[in-house]
């Protein structure tokens, strides 16, 4: 009687179990249960399998029974294995970027702009099926994704073949566009890269657009020149990175807009009217940000006025012995920097190179003023020094005197005064048409931008370099390659089957 109510009960778990494998496409809401059923029918099945295991002895006893057992239980030791890897690849996802450059990996600033998501944000990808670079934006959409959180990062891949209503709605004109949208804003990006994708980002969830003014009118870098010495290059930087950069006449104005967020002065080459210092001092006293770039022997009045702030401009044109400009084809007035202090603007520049061209040094004033906390940002090497003897360098003779200053040189530095925010570079051609985009020159200088407008999160990002990493193998290396797989591997399968078949005829 316990058989027969064992067998039935064997019976019930097999219907349970096959229940429990179910549940989550019949009933999804109730998925969670499905674990209580596996296990209970898993149990009913054991014991009705237990309660007849005399009539199993002698069929266990058999070998052809005991080698079926052992491939059946290989065989589901298997199964489990893979079930169990596959369970925690869905629930775990891992990855790891093993490119010199890491350009298969977001950046730390994509990063932090992704975890401090506070709206919703969703993502639709126009392509076609066969398009190539369907798969990489799938894949770049998967990482913002994960980094996002909290389901703020929903995307979607669209065919505008196949649905062209929906491609017409979004004025769809090209394919592989991407469209951002947020409950009130939506932006529109022709090439689905990092730079441009998290530009998007921060443009559809930011609110309004901070004002970055740019002085004119003292021989400054031109905001509408294209040529090697204008701005133009950097206008269109701080533009995609959701800013809006408009030109600035103090002497006109004779004040500064009550909306800027940040005052660029980019290399004056004559000096500032009273009137206009103490306009720039106004803003500042009451929590304003600027950017000062002064290129050597120019803009002298900026001394005096810039010592009110902490720092000491040298009257010196910085050289660099280093070799490491000789080997990239730089003039010994080209610097190349990798010495960074600990700042937020300088947060990830380690490794990076930043070219400082004709630069001057910046020092720290003898008497720092109360209130006034300075800091150096970027040096020199230690095989540099600021060459003083202008008519030297008119010359074309440069060499260390005993009256020049010796590297390390700081070339950019800052200063706080409350909530006013001060920075200051040897030169401004870092920021010009012809020094933008050296090395690491437009993350610094964009870095800079939204320190200042307290908005470090919105920094544009470095495209990953595409470079090819090749792998040279010598004349033995190559041979080794061939005749492992081809050779050896094939020779050992063989020789283990002849053998097999050698003691099998042998045991006969």
């Amino acid at each position: 009687m316990i058989r027969k109510i064992l067998d039935w009960g064997g019976y019930l778990g097999l219907a349970v179990l096959a229940a429990g494998v179910a549940l989550p496409f019949v009933w999804p809401a109730r998925a969670h249960q499905r674990g209580f059923l596996l296990l209970g029918g898993a149990l009913l099945v054991v014991a009705a399998l237990l309660a007849r295991v005399e009539d199993y002895r002698d069929l266990l006893g058999r070998r052809t029974t005991r080698y079926g057992v052992n491939a059946a239980v290989m065989i589901l030791l298997v199964l489990g294995v893979t079930g169990l890897v596959q369970a925690l690849a869905a629930q775990h996802s891992w990855r790891y970027d093993l490119t010199e450059n890491k350009r298969f990996s977001l950046s730390p600033q994509t990063v932090q702009l992704l975890q401090g998501l506070r709206t919703d944000v969703s993502a639709t990808g126009f392509f076609r099926s066969d398009q190539p670079g369907k798969r990489v934006t799938e894949d770049l959409f998967k990482q913002y994704a994960r980094y996002a959180g909290a389901g703020r990062f929903t995307w979607r891949i669209v065919d505008p073949d196949r649905e062209p209503a929906l491609a017409r709605r979004y004025g769809i004109e090209s394919y592989g566009t991407v469209v951002l949208e947020t409950k009130t804003k939506s932006e529109k990006i022709l090439d689905a890269e990092e730079e441009k994708l998290t530009n998007g980002l921060v443009k559809v969830t930011r609110e309004g657009k901070r004002v970055v003014y740019v002085v004119q009118g003292h021989g400054e870098h031109e905001l509408t020149n294209t040529e090697r010495g204008g701005f133009s290059e950097a206008k269109a930087a701080m533009e995609r990175t959701n800013y809006d950069v408009k030109p600035l006449v103090l002497v006109r104005e004779s004040k500064v807009p009550a909306d800027a967020a940040v005052v660029i002065i980019p290399g004056p080459r004559n000096d500032l009217l009273p009137p206009e210092f103490t306009a720039l001092d106004a803003y500042i006293n009451q929590g304003g940000k600027v950017l000062v770039m002064v290129n050597p022997f120019q803009g002298q009045a900026f001394k005096p006025y810039l010592e009110k702030y902490g720092f000491a401009l040298g009257n010196d044109l910085v050289v660099e012995a280093n070799p490491i400009g000789r080997l990239l084809g730089f003039e010994p007035y080209v610097l190349v920097v990798q010495q960074y202090e600990r700042h937020p603007i300088t947060r990830d520049s380690s490794g990076v190179m930043t070219i400082f061209p004709m630069t001057r040094s910046i020092g720290s004033a003898k008497v720092q003023p109360k209130g006034i906390s300075f800091e150096p940002l970027a040096r020199t090497s230690a095989q540099s020094w600021g060459e003083t003897n202008r008519s030297e360098l008119d010359r074309g003779v440069v060499k260390p005197d005993p009256e020049d200053p010796k590297g390390p040189l700081t070339v950019a530095a800052v200063a706080t005064k409350d909530k006013a925010r001060i920075v200051v570079y040897g030169t401004a051609t870092l920021a010009s048409n012809q020094g933008l985009n050296l090395q690491g020159n437009r993350d610094f200088f964009l870095n800079t931008v939204s320190w200042l407008a307290e908005e470090e999160d919105q920094i544009s990002i470095r495209p990953k370099d595409p470079r090819q990493t090749p792998v040279f193998l010598n004349a033995n290396q190559a041979q080794l390659v061939f005749l492992l797989p081809v050779v050896v591997v094939p020779g050992l399968v063989l020789a283990g089957g002849v053998v097999a078949v050698a003691r099998r005829r042998g045991a006969q």
